[in-house]
């Protein structure tokens, strides 16, 4: 991916944050356990999951979490996200198309630091908010 070229003077403070869809699939849940190493069995196994009074297996939170920052690095590019913060909500379930969004709330100087907030979330198909998010970037001026 070519690096952003995205200006603090770029920005204005209802700018919206460019969004995406994924539809979750086991798959999904099954590679981020192996890569994140939470092989609890209620995200991957089905009659465990329904022994204890689940529908079906259900994506980690930190799953949809850590997919929530590509749309501050799309955006403002790698290396520029100072603080993220997120906030589970709903469970995402295998089938669930979840929508990636944000827009920003506020852009400040602080410290000879030119940072921009922006709000974040992760929205199933149903509106229900999956994960509700804050994030700071740090932009290049060309001050």
């Amino acid at each position: 991916m070519e690096e952003s070229k995205l200006y603090y003077e770029d920005v204005a403070g209802d700018d919206i944050l460019p969004s995406f869809q994924i539809t979750v699939t086991r798959t999904h849940i099954v590679k981020y356990a192996g890569a994140g190493g939470d092989f609890f069995p209620v995200h991957h196994d089905e009659e465990f999951a329904k022994a204890v009074g689940l529908p079906s297996v259900f994506a980690m939170g930190l799953m949809h979490g850590g997919m929530l920052t590509r749309v501050v690095t799309d955006w403002a590019g790698d290396g520029r996200v100072r603080r993220y913060k997120i906030r589970f909500a709903t469970m995402v379930w295998p089938g669930d198309t979840l929508t990636f969004a944000g827009h920003v709330v506020g852009k400040y100087e602080q410290d000879g630091a030119h940072l921009v907030d922006c709000e974040l979330s992760v929205v199933n198909q149903n509106g229900e908010k999956a994960i509700t998010g804050e994030a700071t970037v740090k932009l290049p001026s060309r001050r």
